[in-house]
């Protein structure tokens, strides 16, 4: 069930995304009403979280079941002997799936307020407490231990050391605070940990702050996915060429057992040390992280390079991840967006630069695997036609497992090539309210279907290169 509005956006940007979703084929398909009832649903869910929470286990480092064992025991332990089940999905083997339990209706708000910044309320939305950065304002007297309701500041018009806030907030839940509202606004930069710790949220997830990091990475469903469909081999050379903060990285690495090479890109130089920072603690040693730009990545002249460092020689890879930088608009639960037009339709040169780069630097016989978390026409279906028509020696492949829908018609790509895409779209299931009675009774493989529909926005595209450029 809907609890929060849905999406806002720009008048310029809905109109935009509406005409991506309605547009002359999806229209002549389905009718117009259809094709417009699916545009409303998917804005409304974006606006809420997903019904799961997915974490990928570390295979390098222990077994499946052990860590599920031990995410139980941390489970009862955060939810106080609740017992919330955990799923291990059928077709992703290293995947774990936790049911989110809301929205709970009945949370009493409290006097004592606080009101956190939209993307710190988002993450309390997915099982986060707040931290200091995210608070925004306070009641005049909290105090350290109080009960405070929390609110999302979800269209940021309110001011940093507020006492108190009138404007559009959503109700997030209750939580304790661990400091006093003089502490939190006394300016001191060191003050980064937990400000309140969330002890009755609208939407029950477990906290995966500091939880077995060794052994678990909190990841989207179709972000598994993603690597599932690259489908990396021991003792290959991979590439992913936009790779922070490292989630898929450090899962190609897991998939070959740490055998072979993987090159992680970023040109971000605090997004590469946090790269490295996760295939440490994962304990991979195959991950070769460096600070550079994607579009650049590819060797101009022929001079071999000793040191394997980028840029790179064309035809270096064996498999290439593009997990393209997008408008990121899949993203759950997100309340509002107020990036312009101009914003919004900017990323699609940049992926087509770092696609031809990839292309490139993939042997033939290659695989090339291309992912948004958006779901815009221009950046997905768009893309891959622009592709087929720009690379000829490139080839569409069924992509395994499929675990999300077909791609969306509107690009000009024939049935059997949207076939061959998935895409995840959340609108093709209603919204559901969850609670532990409900899950007693539910069955495991009604669940497993839930959490591959109700996830976030995502696209996956896979090509083979058939022969040498």
């Amino acid at each position: 069930m809907s609890i929060f509005p849905k999406i806002s956006l720009r008048l310029e940007v809905e109109k935009y995304l509406k005409e991506g979703f309605m547009n002359k084929e999806v229209v002549s398909a389905f009718g117009k009403q259809e094709a417009e009832r699916k545009f409303e649903t998917l804005l409304n869910h974006l606006s809420h979280p997903p019904s799961f929470t997915t974490v990928r286990v570390n295979t390098h480092l222990a077994s499946v079941q052990h860590v599920k064992d031990l995410l139980f025991d941390e489970l009862q332990k955060q939810f106080n002997g609740l017992s919330v089940p955990i799923l291990q999905h059928p077709d992703l083997q290293d995947v774990l799936l936790i049911p989110v339990i809301g929205p709970r209706k009945n949370i009493k708000k409290q006097h004592c307020e606080a009101v956190v910044g939209a993307q710190c309320g988002n993450a309390v939305l997915r099982g986060a407490h707040v931290y200091v950065p995210g608070i925004v304002s306070a009641s005049k007297l909290m105090k350290a231990g109080d009960v405070i309701s929390v609110y999302s500041d979800i269209k940021g018009k309110c001011k940093k050391g507020a006492k108190e806030f009138d404007g559009t907030k959503v109700f997030l839940g209750n939580g304790i605070s661990e400091l006093s509202r003089k502490e939190i606004f006394s300016g001191l930069p060191e003050l980064k940990g937990i400000g309140i710790r969330m002890t009755e949220p609208i939407y029950l997830s477990p906290s995966f702050d500091n939880v077995l990091p060794s052994y678990l990475f909190l990841q989207n469903l179709p972000s598994a996915v993603v690597t599932h469909v690259l489908d990396p081999q021991p003792g290959e050379k991979i590439l992913d060429l936009c790779a922070a903060p490292g989630g898929k990285t450090t899962h190609i690495a897991a998939l070959m057992h740490d055998q072979g090479e993987v090159i992680a890109l970023d040109k971000i130089s605090n997004k590469v040390e946090k790269i490295k920072q996760n295939a440490l603690l994962l304990g991979l040693n195959s991950i070769k992280a460096f600070c550079f730009d994607g579009t650049k990545a590819l060797k101009l002249n022929t001079v071999k390079d000793a040191e394997g460092k980028p840029p790179f020689l064309p035809e270096s890879f064996d498999r290439i991840l593009l997990d393209a930088p997008c408008s990121g608009m899949g993203q759950r639960p997100n309340m509002v967006c107020s990036w312009t037009l101009k914003e919004v339709t900017s990323y699609q040169p940049l992926q087509r630069k770092l696609f031809t780069v990839a292309v490139e630097l993939l042997k033939p016989g290659g695989m090339l695997v291309y992912s948004t978390c958006t779901i815009t026409l221009a950046e997905n279906e768009e893309q891959v036609a622009w592709a087929l028509r720009t690379f000829p020696y490139l080839q569409l492949q069924p992509q395994e497992p499929q675990i999300g829908g077909e791609g969306m018609m509107g690009a000009g790509l024939s049935l059997e090539q949207l076939k061959q895409l998935q895409r995840f779209d959340p609108s093709v299931v209603p919204l559901r309210d969850t609670d532990i009675d409900s899950l007693r009774d539910a069955r495991i493989e009604d669940m497993i279907w839930l959490a591959n529909k109700d996830c976030i926005g995502f696209f996956i595209a896979k090509f083979i290169k058939c022969k040498s450029t």
